[in-house]
């Protein structure tokens, strides 16, 4: 996006230091990268439907090459939220030669959805990654839900997760959450390694859904910093059961942290109700 954020401050600067009115006709809005040829954005049932969309750069092509290597941050993470934060369904999918990303999501009810795509491309100097996204519609009586309040212990299929950490959390202002995991026996789960770690810790805010995504790592699990302005933060894992989870979130509010770790060959996904001052 810089070159052509570029482009469009420097024809501001010509109009400007023009002495008379200036001849280079309308300036356009900037191209950006943006998502191309989504479909569908309608659906007529809950179920199982094919996303597909391509991500197209500011000159116009598709993007086609992605960032690769150890840990989480590379390719596309593709995250679709339930707007009133009831459900959520994270997966990475590949990457058509042609840029055509095609994936297989599960929607559990009615209602209406964000398809959020977070994108890490490998452009000669294009940004580390990007979001974009689109809202999507399934057909059916839809009742939002609203959020519960917080409550430190939630068990998700047997699992048991015991959150911790300090009384507030402020925006823009790196913390650490730490979660205590135990399977249906009661002892330490031993993490393993799903989409390059250990754990995902995804946060949306509640009614606007701004979002953010950190991760937790460990020896085998490399590459888990994320970043928010020039402030960075990373999760840490280094022995069974207790996650140490990043907190970095940009605007104050009603957040739902998701976090998301592998147990008995299955993914589990154990939500909480934030307060941001």
């Amino acid at each position: 996006m810089r070159p052509a954020l570029l482009l469009f401050c420097a024809a501001l600067v010509v109009a400007g230091c023009s002495s008379s009115r200036p001849s280079i006709g309308p300036v356009g809005p900037a191209r950006t990268f943006a998502l191309s040829g989504f479909q569908p954005v309608r659906m007529a049932r809950p179920g199982v439907h094919r996303l597909s969309f391509t991500i197209r750069q500011p000159s116009g092509a598709p993007l086609t090459t992605y960032r690769t290597g150890p840990g989480p941050h590379v390719g596309v993470h593709l995250i679709v939220v339930r707007r009133d934060l009831g459900a959520i369904i994270h997966r990475h999918p590949p990457v058509g030669a042609n840029g055509r990303i095609v994936q297989a999501v599960d929607f559990p009810t009615p209602g209406p959805y964000r398809v959020l795509v977070d994108a890490y491309p490998a452009v000669k100097g294009g940004p580390r990654n990007f979001q974009l996204h689109q809202d999507v519609r399934v057909a059916g009586p839809y009742r939002p839900q609203p959020l519960p309040p917080f409550s430190r212990t939630v068990d998700v299929d047997g699992y048991r997760v015991v959150l911790s950490g300090p009384r507030t959390l402020h925006a823009i202002e790196p913390a650490y959450l730490v979660a205590r995991v135990t399977d249906p026996r009661g002892r330490p789960v031993t993490f393993r390694p799903w989409y390059g770690a250990l754990a995902h810790a995804i946060f949306f805010r509640n009614g606007t859904l701004d979002y953010f995504h950190t991760h937790v790592c460990g020896p085998s699990t490399p590459g888990c910093t994320s970043v928010l302005g020039g402030t960075s933060i990373k999760g840490l894992s280094t022995k069974p059961g207790k996650l140490q989870v990043g907190v970095l979130l940009p605007v104050a509010g009603t957040w739902r942290l998701f976090l998301q770790f592998q147990g008995g060959g299955r993914i589990l996904t154990a939500p909480f109700t934030l307060t941001v001052r």
